[in-house]
């Protein structure tokens, strides 16, 4: 993956000229070969389960983030999609520039209202471009068996603009570890919640409707893991 980064990320920094779809299958076409190296270096691989409930237009996405699985795998999965991500990662070199031509919502994530006011007028603008936006709400990596406070920004984000809400559980951690160098084989399990429509609804009752679900699912799909 690191071999692959330093010579792809600059190959991609002309694409910057390029319109933004063309752009992103050129640049996502790495999170296709990591994929594949994980299937045949690592034997890891996934299976999805819920696609019936994507929606036909851009959504927001509100995943569990326990690995960078998720980060490279959710490009295989989901239509061409952004993320809500710390600034700091846009810092990193060739990485982080070649983020940058993703177009992320690179928030300072102790500006409070400030980063969800920008958080609402960026997202507003992807989706309206037709580009889904992925929010881990926990803010963080929790490694398996763990969960941190739900975030309220991809709830307040869906709530101002009415686009859908997706729920996503997995269970990457229990393969990919948070801090581990060392992958374990098997196949991670991602299952799609069906869509929450966010019309009537505060943030609050937006972001506890995901959270349940999700969490109810982490459950079983835990639980799946350590039988396994």
């Amino acid at each position: 993956m690191f071999v692959s980064v330093l010579i792809y990320a600059p190959l991609m920094l002309p694409t910057a000229l390029l319109p933004f779809p063309l752009r992103y299958r050129l640049i996502s076409q790495w999170a296709r070969l990591q994929a594949f190296l994980l299937r045949i270096l690592c034997r890891l691989d996934y299976r999805v389960e819920g696609l019936e409930h994507l929606p036909p237009g851009a959504a927001i996405i509100l995943s569990k983030h326990q690995s960078a699985w998720e980060t490279i795998l959710f490009q295989q999965i989901f239509p061409a999609q952004t993320w809500v991500l710390k600034r700091e990662l846009m810092w990193i070199p060739l990485f982080g520039w070649a983020l940058a031509l993703m177009r992320p919502i690179a928030i300072d994530r102790g500006a409070g209202r400030k980063a969800i006011e920008q958080v609402i007028e960026q997202g507003r603008e992807r989706l309206q471009s037709g580009i889904w936006v992925v929010v881990f709400p926990e803010g963080t990596r929790v490694a398996p068996g763990a969960r941190k406070r739900y975030g309220i920004g991809g709830a307040v984000l869906a709530a101002e603009t009415g686009y859908p809400v997706v729920p996503v559980a997995h269970n990457a951690g229990s393969f990919w570890l948070r801090r581990g160098f060392l992958k374990k084989p098997g196949t991670v399990r991602v299952v799609i919640g069906p869509a929450i429509d966010p019309r009537g609804k505060k943030a609050e009752e937006i972001i506890k409707k995901a959270e349940e679900w999700i969490e109810n699912r982490m459950v079983e799909l835990e639980s799946g893991s350590q039988r396994n």
